[in-house]
């Protein structure tokens, strides 16, 4: 009777997750192709339509009046929405991550809420709750108070869509830490404050760095929202993307382009920061400082 054993030992054993290599390199070749179809080739058409006219048009179209309002107003919303998510972001992190407590679940079903609808879908809820015709319209009509069609009411629907990011990234990375380094800190005589900027935030920080960079790609590149609660005031509400719209609608292709180049721009830094604080982290990790370096 064979040994079966010795049989199997004889034959050359290789790892279900090891592919030939012309398979691999046919993976790599289709996901390459993907990418250069889908982000490589309209990221070169962005940029080759900007410069068409040359260097000087793509100066005037950045530097026009207009212009520079809806570059000014989309820095203005970042700057308000991103430092409010963050602190949201913390927050609901730390206390899903480290208590228990009733509406746990329905926290993070909260949390979640704007990855599942639709942009447009939460502006008109703002223009339903704040409009002239809600219930709320004439009380803040009454005293002077503007919402929609003003930065108010665009930065509420730049806070919504973008409010997950940073508690994503950061709640499940609480949640592998524990709280047991939290527990040794106030056994030690540590206050809550001094235990979260001593012990949480350095465990977090990179995690906080990558939520806050996607927040922020996503608080200036947000279109459909703003879209809705903005009223397309030209030089007053309009956003970097809602110029783009109004600069194509009008066949101004070149000015178009040129925003569109420093949205693309925009995302390209934004890429290349998360890539290095991804190789920054896994260098802290790979250093056994646990991405505390």
């Amino acid at each position: 009777m064979p040994d079966i054993s010795s049989a199997f030992n004889r034959r050359r054993w290789r790892s279900p997750a090891t592919e030939p290599p012309g398979a691999r390199a046919l993976l790599m070749a289709l996901a390459a192709l993907y990418l250069t179809l889908i982000i490589v080739l309209p990221l070169i058409s962005v940029l080759v339509e900007a410069f068409r006219n040359g260097w000087s048009a793509y100066h005037a179209a950045l530097t026009e009046k207009d212009a520079l309002a809806a570059i000014r107003l989309t820095l203005l919303v970042a700057a308000i929405a991103v430092p409010l998510n963050l602190v949201f972001g913390v927050a609901a992190s730390w206390a899903i991550a480290k208590f228990e407590f009733r509406g746990k679940a329905f926290l993070i079903t909260l949390i979640d809420l704007p990855f599942s609808v639709s942009p447009v879908i939460s502006g008109l809820v703002y223009v339903l709750l704040f409009g002239a015709q809600s219930a709320l319209g004439p009380w803040l009509k009454s005293h002077g108070i503007e919402i929609l069609f003003a930065v108010p009411g665009i930065v509420l629907a730049t806070v919504f869509v973008t409010f997950p990011f940073v508690a994503r990234e950061l709640i499940p990375l609480m949640q592998e830490q524990g709280t047991a380094e939290e527990e040794a800190a106030i056994t030690l005589g540590a206050n809550g404050w001094q235990t979260f900027f001593r012990v949480t935030l350095p465990n977090i920080k990179w995690g906080l760095l990558y939520g806050v960079l996607l927040c922020n790609a996503r608080a200036m590149g947000e279109f459909g929202a703003v879209s809705v609660v903005s009223g397309h005031i030209r030089g007053l509400t309009t956003t970097m993307p809602l110029h783009v719209e109004i600069l194509y609608n009008e066949y101004n292709l070149a000015a178009a382009f040129a925003v569109a180049s420093l949205l693309a721009l925009l995302a390209l830094v934004t890429l290349v920061v998360r890539t290095v604080l991804e190789i920054w982290f896994a260098h802290g990790l790979a250093g056994g400082g646990n991405g505390k370096h």
